[in-house]
């Protein structure tokens, strides 16, 4: 019952996600809003509470167990619940129960999302553009015919969006803004393509009981 429960759960949801996409009728349709405006925030709030108990357990294991940076699961756990109070008691603007202003200084949900959220996010990116420039330099070696058209590719890109380009050689921006728009874009619809089929088996492999991975290993 410890599988056959979740396997017939996820059966019959599949079952009435799909539906809706092939009976056009509007009992099916309304049920399906129903379905995607109560029951999948119900499932969210509960995945909420889920994934921060995860966190909160991962990191005090790392803790106790003093392994690599350790250190920062303290920052991250104290951020936590210092975020996690201010936001439930002190409103998203500081329009809750909780005082969050001491003179000038503020520190709301709101000023602490634009003020550290996002700067950190912003800094967290520009250390990523490095290892991108390392990917990019290690992807964009000519070693076979493949990688040589990816690199003149990426090259006339690059070149015919440099403002000076259209002096040298007039038609180059055109052939870049070409080759964005007509080959690259076809290949991403096929990229697309592709990932929408990886999908749909994925999703009926989960459905039939096929694929039984995210019950933990549970045959």
């Amino acid at each position: 019952m410890k599988v056959r429960l979740p396997l017939i759960l996820v059966l019959i949801t599949g079952i009435l996600g799909a539906l809706p996409f092939i009976i056009p009728h509007r009992i099916a349709q309304n049920f399906d809003n129903e379905f995607r405006n109560s029951v999948l925030r119900i499932i969210a709030a509960f995945s909420l509470v889920l994934g921060v108990g995860s966190i909160v357990r991962h990191h005090i294991y790392k803790i106790q167990r003093r392994k690599e940076n350790w250190e920062y699961s303290w920052i991250l756990l104290v951020s936590l619940v210092i975020t996690s109070i201010i936001g439930l008691f002190g409103g998203i603007e500081g329009n809750g129960s909780l005082p969050t202003r001491i003179g000038d200084f503020y520190f709301d949900i709101q000023t602490i999302y634009m003020h550290a959220a996002i700067p950190l996010g912003a800094t967290m990116f520009a250390m990523l553009s490095f290892f991108m420039a390392s990917a990019a330099y290690r992807a964009f070696r000519a070693r076979n015919f493949e990688a040589t058209l990816l690199l003149l590719a990426a090259f006339i890109v690059m070149l015919g969006s440099v403002p000076l380009s259209t002096y040298v050689l007039p038609k180059l921006p055109d052939f870049a803004e070409w080759i964005l728009t007509v080959p690259n874009t076809a290949a991403k619809r096929g990229m697309g393509f592709g990932i929408a089929l990886g999908s749909l088996a994925t999703s009926l492999k989960i459905i039939l009981g096929i694929e039984r991975g995210w019950l933990g290993g549970t045959k």
